[in-house]
């Protein structure tokens, strides 16, 4: 890829990919409950080999990926990525045993991965977790001195508190969890742990929100976990977390690409067909404008999703400034593409199982999820500062 454009094989997977969304991936997500795991739709993701790519691929090609998969079939696309998110903590920190018992199976679609950082308390504000690690056995002792004394005897922790709106949850078949241990304040505190789901003391419920993908509360009720439960040291959670997000937060600007140029493919062939004030709508200069401001926008922020995607598979020291620059525009991007294209559509497009009725209620969502966009902001205005 040069700065400006895909190269030719790549534009051809590209093409395939959006052709396989809609033939092969669209029949099982239309056959799926809204609002929960669709797992013959994973499964097929895994025989074709879709999951094992979210794993092996740089972040370009991830972002082609999910690109491609979103502008025909949203819901193959987040499941795909979901089961990245909720797994890549263990591709990266995992014990050899963890990855051999987990990682093909969620390659395979056989087993349903989950990410579970936000709290009731703590959504934008990652380093202010309450979920506690309390020393097994050291009732009364938590934080620092029973952190170190986990470490020092080799014992566990309990858990306890809530997560919230967990994609996947409750019906993950394991969660990578972040909680207070203690160690430092702050972000200097978190440990992360891989909680299978049937754990004695975790339970969970689905939440009723506007995305159709499944989200969910988590309740950790004295949990139990050990140190063949860490993914990575005692501490060093939080960056667990953020290498991920890092990692996720330019394919999340190429999921929302993909999403607007599906709204804008759509507004184009609308406009060019419906016939008013003696001719057809693109033949208006209001139409013609606000097509013309929504293309712009569109490639603006491909360009740039693409741009921190390199960043990252080059090992660019300013990977996070970029990231969350590719993020907030692309999110941002597509929330006005596809309102634009719902207005140009008129009332058909609020019409259930319109496209534009499906991706008005998708696109809202990326703009909070993995970092809200005031925070993508926020870290770039530190970036630029430091």
């Amino acid at each position: 890829m040069t700065g400006f454009a895909l190269g030719a094989e790549q534009e051809e997977w590209c093409g395939q990919l959006r052709a396989l969304a809609a033939d092969r991936l669209r029949p099982l997500a239309d056959k799926g409950e809204p609002g929960r795991v669709n797992r013959p739709l994973l499964a097929e993701l895994g025989e074709l080999g879709l999951l094992e790519r979210v794993f092996t691929s740089g972040a370009l090609e991830l972002c082609l990926l999910r690109e491609s998969l979103a502008y025909g079939c949203t819901e193959a696309e987040t499941a795909l990525a979901l089961q990245g998110l909720g797994a890549h903590p263990v591709l990266a920190s995992g014990t050899p045993e963890q990855r051999t018992r987990w990682l093909p199976q969620v390659r395979a679609g056989r087993a349903v991965s989950a990410f579970a950082l936000s709290e009731p308390g703590a959504g934008s504000d990652a380093a202010a977790l309450a979920l506690e690690a309390v020393r097994d056995g050291g009732a009364g002792r938590s934080g620092a001195s029973a952190a170190s004394s986990a470490s020092a005897d080799g014992g566990g922790w309990r858990l306890s508190g809530e997560k919230c709106w967990i994609s996947n949850a409750p019906e993950a078949d394991f969660y990578t969890v972040f909680a207070r241990t203690g160690e430092g304040p702050a972000a200097k505190g978190v440990t992360a742990f891989l909680v299978p789901a049937d754990r004695p003391g975790l339970s969970g419920e689905p939440l009723d929100m506007l995305s159709p993908h499944p989200i969910g509360r988590l309740t950790f009720d004295g949990v139990p976990v050990g140190p063949q439960d860490l993914l990575g040291e005692p501490g060093r959670g939080f960056r667990v977390a953020m290498d991920t997000l890092n990692r996720f937060r330019p394919s999340v600007g190429a999921f929302a690409v993909g999403m607007a140029r599906a709204a804008l493919d759509a507004t184009l062939a609308h406009t060019a067909a419906r016939r008013a004030f003696g001719g057809v709508l693109g033949d208006l200069q209001a139409v013609g404008h606000r097509v013309a401001e929504m293309a712009t926008r569109t490639e603006a922020a491909r360009l740039l999703v693409y741009a921190a995607a390199g960043a990252y598979d080059a090992g660019s020291p300013d990977v996070p400034r970029r990231s969350a620059m590719a993020k907030l525009l692309a999110t941002e991007t597509a929330q006005y593409v596809v309102d634009h294209a719902v207005q140009l559509h008129g009332a058909v497009a609020l019409q259930r199982g319109h496209l534009l009725e499906h991706l008005y209620r998708e696109v809202r969502a990326p703009r909070i999820y993995e970092g809200a966009s005031e925070v993508q902001r926020t870290i770039i205005a530190k970036e630029l500062y430091r």
